[in-house]
């Protein structure tokens, strides 16, 4: 696999932000890769993840957002957040344009990704995946912010701890069942940064989402 420094223009206003492709020798698809709203795409399990996800043959694009390339706390309003997202997608379908292309990110990340492809069908993806949906604040159960994900027709994996702070698991379960192209795997014991004991969590991420990308394409 090679690594590639890339940097994204989003608009005169908002500015660039920094990128990275991790590109195994064989690629079967390219995908998107959104960080969270508590660390950017340099941080470790972004990293080890696209490392995986390259070893079973997919390409990733990891991005900052500008609240993190700027080095500020608290994240971007949607309208930023979908901007970069649209970037992102525009750079990887100019880089790999014969590679199926997949939009994920880890929580903040997913659900900003699934409420840009909710509001522009036209993006064209192959397929959501979202490492924790973020579905309710800590200790605050709710499906309010899975409201948009009814107007998505992309086929969508919903990666979830059963421990998920953000995502009590009836909750996450009852809202993939009402979904006709979602598919929910259940990671046991995991909470939402994907810790569960002495478990590789990360390998067994990028095994999962290989054996549903090669199932679509």
């Amino acid at each position: 696999m090679k690594t590639k420094s890339l940097s994204l223009k989003i608009s005169p206003e908002i500015g660039t932000v920094s990128a990275e492709c991790i590109i195994p020798t064989k690629s079967s698809s390219i995908m998107t890769l959104a960080h969270g709203a508590g660390a950017g795409m340099n941080h470790s399990f972004m990293i080890t993840l696209s490392q995986q996800l390259a070893t079973a043959g997919i390409t990733t694009l990891r991005f900052n957002f500008p609240f993190t390339e700027n080095k500020k706390g608290r994240p971007d309003i949607p309208a930023v957040a979908h901007q970069t997202i649209a970037a992102a997608i525009s750079k990887a379908k100019k880089l790999f344009p014969a590679l199926p292309l997949f939009v994920g990110g880890k929580s903040f990340g997913g659900r900003m990704s699934s409420q840009y492809i909710s509001a522009n069908p036209e993006a064209q993806a192959d397929g959501l995946i979202f490492y924790g949906f973020p579905l309710h604040p800590i200790g605050k159960p709710s499906t309010d912010r899975a409201e948009h994900l009814k107007n998505i027709e992309e086929p969508m994996l919903f990666l979830q701890g059963t421990k998920d702070e953000l995502a009590t698991w009836n909750l996450i379960e009852e809202i993939c069942a009402s979904l006709r192209p979602a598919t929910l795997v259940k990671i046991e014991g995991a909470n939402h940064a994907f810790k569960a004991g002495k478990q590789d969590i990360i390998q067994l991420l990028a095994n999962k989402t290989k054996d549903w990308i090669e199932d679509r394409i």
